[in-house]
């Protein structure tokens, strides 16, 4: 009974996740196409939402939080699932967020708490939250603490999160220099 409910549980992720696609166009413009094969366009301008290219061949492993003003203002490495299939491409939103959590099917040996700052998106428990991003995921997305941290404060539940298996850099990179490669200088008060 056990092993049919691991197949049914590993049909029902890979059944999901790998037959929906989501192609971004611009940088609040995406096609998504369903597991039935229907396309519908998605149009993301004037809201907030989370955009993640998971760590596979042809996308970034990497998050991006654009504001409503369609402005990327935080991005960094992230890793996902182990196998192809496993994080689920689509559109989602947070259902939910918890700040200290342990997996209760993927528990650390020490009792730690292995998913803290985490943003759930999917009904069987896929979520953004702390983790390793050299190490794959189980099918949740792991970031840097330094990063999550302020990405959990910043989204609240309902909160866009869209998964692709497509590149989204070359719409973020403007923002990404302005953002993260400014030359900031500095005075100390009373000298020149």
């Amino acid at each position: 009974m056990k092993i049919i409910g691991i197949v049914f549980l590993l049909f029902s992720v890979l059944g999901f996740a790998r037959d929906r696609e989501l192609i971004p166009f611009s940088k609040t413009e995406f096609t998504y196409i369903d597991s039935a094969g229907n396309e519908r366009d998605i149009d993301m301008t004037g809201r907030d939402f989370i955009f993640v290219s998971v760590r596979e061949e042809d996308s970034d492993g990497r998050f991006y939080a654009v504001d409503r003003d369609g402005t990327v203002w935080l991005s960094g490495g992230i890793s996902s699932g182990e196998e192809i299939g496993y994080t689920p491409s689509g559109v989602w939103s947070v259902k939910q967020k918890k700040r200290f959590y342990t997996s209760k099917k993927y528990p650390e040996a020490d009792g730690s708490n292995n998913m803290d700052y985490s943003l759930f998106f999917t009904n069987w428990g896929h979520a953004l939250h702390k983790g390793n991003i050299n190490s794959t995921s189980h099918g949740c997305i792991h970031v840097q603490e330094k990063d999550i941290r302020r990405l959990f404060r910043w989204a609240p539940p309902g909160t866009p999160v869209l998964v692709s298996r497509h590149k989204y850099i070359q719409f973020a990179r403007p923002d990404l220099k302005r953002i993260y490669l400014t030359e900031k200088k500095y005075r100390r008060a009373g000298k020149r």
